[in-house]
């Protein structure tokens, strides 16, 4: 009787999966470029729900205060998209960055989505040369 039980949960568990919200992200790595020094760059990504249920996107959270995603906030309904704006604001520092937002959802796979963006601070244009070395 147990087995019985046991193989029911797991095909009804099965069942979930195949009726379930997905989530899929159109760019996971985007390369913002070149960025002068003290200005901001944007870019906007499409969240698809791949699923047969409404996807909610509960948090986008950035590693710094220097990224802002602006997420939807209204459930994606299947076979639907959305757009997920990401925001860079360059800081005191010239160089190289590397970013990441987590994406939280209901997805029933993937919960937490990661999405990057990258690019180069260009010098800053008002530094002394001996600043520079």
């Amino acid at each position: 009787m147990k087995k019985i039980l046991l193989a029911g949960a797991f095909f009804v568990g099965g069942l979930a999966f195949l009726n379930a919200q997905e989530i899929e992200i159109s760019e996971s790595n985007v390369d913002l470029g070149n960025i002068k020094y003290g200005g901001k760059a944007v870019t906007t990504v499409q969240i698809k729900n791949t699923g047969d249920k409404p996807l909610i996107i509960s948090e986008a959270k950035a590693t710094c205060g220097c990224t802002v995603p602006k997420w939807p906030k209204d459930p994606i309904a299947p076979g639907k998209s959305a757009p997920m704006t990401v925001e860079y604001t360059t800081t005191t520092k010239a160089g190289a960055f590397n970013k990441t937002v987590t994406i939280s959802s209901n997805a029933v796979t993937e919960g937490r989505k990661i999405f990057r963006i990258k690019g180069v601070v260009e010098a800053n244009p008002n530094a002394t040369t001996a600043a520079k070395k």
